[in-house]
């Protein structure tokens, strides 16, 4: 502005008095000094740089020179294959729709049954009403085997739970974690505040028997609930008042639930607020805080 450059003096912008033989220094409005030092005239394209391009000096801000682009369609293939399978986790045909690489699935599909021959990759049916062709991380594929083992294990006892304990299976996940389904492969269901979630880093979600209970968005003070049912909230609940005690994703300061204040006694009347306090969540000036 012209006060900073009032501020700055003559001897500061290039035109004041200097040792002689010593370079104009960095700074506004020097690189048309250093170019008449060193007897350069900038240039580009054949024509002499004018206004705001000489009022830079060199190098300023950060730059990074782009590899061309690969023009090759296997390399292609196999780079966007090995993106969207490490994103979801488990990948399909619709899966690969929300990624906008419906009509180029072809070439995808050979690769991923490259991968699978080279065993980076399996394929089976690991999700129903995802169609028949699904390629999935070994990860993926081994917590999803534990959560259907847990629910069939659950499903098929036939002796009432013991008091305070719960036959739901319930798992806190990131929310761009690829065993989370929701956001890519399955839709966000509706949530009590009508607030929908996303699939976004530091976002945290509680699945019980693989369904959305919990979300808490990034930064820990927002928590929107999914369900009412008698077991998975508390079931929820409990999980994710033992993560936050674990200090895994950072000690959680709950403010605001559905949408609504946590220190409004009406809010901790809610089903998702009694099951927050029932699980070990303490109202603070702050909010819902767990003890260690």
């Amino acid at each position: 502005t012209p006060a900073a450059r009032a501020r700055r003096g003559p001897g500061r912008a290039g035109g004041g008095p200097r040792r002689p033989g010593t370079p104009p220094p960095c700074g506004r409005g020097a690189v048309r000094g250093r170019a008449r030092h060193l007897g350069l005239r900038p240039t580009t394209g054949g024509r002499p740089l004018r206004g705001a391009a000489l009022d830079r000096p060199d190098g300023t801000g950060r730059w990074s020179l782009l590899p061309a682009r690969e023009d090759e369609p296997t390399l292609r293939a196999h780079a966007v294959a090995a993106q969207i399978l490490d994103r979801h986790g488990v990948l399909t045909r619709a899966v690969a729709r929300t990624e906008g690489i419906s009509g180029q699935f072809g070439p995808v599909y050979r690769v991923l049954a490259g991968l699978e021959e080279a065993g980076a990759a399996r394929r089976g049916y690991f999700v129903e009403h995802l169609g028949g062709s699904q390629f999935a991380l070994p990860g993926a594929v081994d917590l999803l085997r534990e959560v259907a083992t847990a629910v069939r294990d659950d499903a098929g006892r036939d002796r009432e739970p013991r008091a305070g304990s719960s036959t739901v299976h319930t798992v806190v996940l990131a929310a761009t974690d690829p065993a989370n389904p929701y956001g890519a492969a399955l839709g966000w269901p509706p949530s009590a505040s009508g607030h929908r979630p996303g699939r976004t880093a530091g976002a945290l979600v509680v699945l019980t028997d693989g369904a959305l209970a919990l979300y808490v968005e990034r930064g820990g003070r927002t928590v929107l609930s999914f369900t009412a049912d008698s077991a998975r909230l508390p079931a929820a609940a409990a999980a994710l008042a033992r993560m936050s005690r674990s200090g895994a994703a950072g000690r959680l300061t709950l403010q605001r639930l559905d949408g609504a204040d946590l220190i409004d006694r009406r809010t901790l009347g809610t089903a998702a607020g009694r099951a927050l306090v029932a699980a070990g969540f303490v109202l603070t000036p702050r909010g819902l805080r767990t003890g260690r």
